[in-house]
């Protein structure tokens, strides 16, 4: 079946919770949704489902023509480990995981073709933004600080070839009120 994009997407009430300092609750939850809809929206023509535990996103991500994968209670590694199993049960090779926070992803489709494991880090070298991995490969996920180098050390346990590509547009994600200041991000509040 070739190749496909899961996004795990938190409730957008508790996303970003770290940007409280320069947004309040609302502010947080729309700009987790834009920056999610810009996702999902650079995965074309790739099949993209998306993995989460809450209604309001699950009715958001089928209108936005993702397929849902409903994991609750798993946390993030659970999560997107389920969404890849899944993908595998239905004849995915390749799975592009990309998170939700990316607001100058571009062109995910163009990680998808090859073997082994790609990895994207963040800009700092230290968290892992897209990851794109064999769907029966059995890849361990460990998200969380530092996730780039478990996610390489993991690459090679399973004897996978692995690709390290740093793409700026997709080094940059949003955490922490710092990240808001790039001022060309095309789906950021103003400021």
């Amino acid at each position: 079946m070739g190749a496909a994009v899961l996004v795990p997407v938190k409730a957008f009430s508790r996303a970003k919770l770290r940007l409280a300092p320069a947004l309040d609750g609302p502010a947080r939850a729309d700009l987790a949704r834009r920056m999610a809809d810009h996702v999902v929206a650079t995965a074309a023509p790739l099949p993209v489902s998306v993995v989460c535990d809450d209604a309001e996103v699950a009715t958001w991500a089928s209108a936005a023509g993702a397929t849902v994968v409903w994991t609750p209670g798993r946390g993030l590694d659970g999560a997107v480990s389920a969404g890849v199993r899944h993908l595998a049960g239905l004849g995915v090779d390749r799975v592009v995981v990309a998170h939700a926070d990316l607001p100058l992803a571009r062109s995910l489709p163009e990680l998808a073709p090859g073997a082994g494991v790609t990895l994207v880090p963040d800009r700092h070298g230290d968290g892992t933004n897209v990851a794109v991995v064999p769907a029966a490969a059995g890849f361990r996920f460990a998200y969380g600080p530092g996730s780039f180098a478990r996610h390489r050390r993991e690459a090679t346990r399973l004897g996978l070839g692995l690709s390290v590509v740093r793409v700026p547009e997709l080094a940059w994600d949003v955490d922490v009120p710092a990240d808001l200041a790039l001022p060309h991000l095309p789906v950021l509040p103003c400021r």
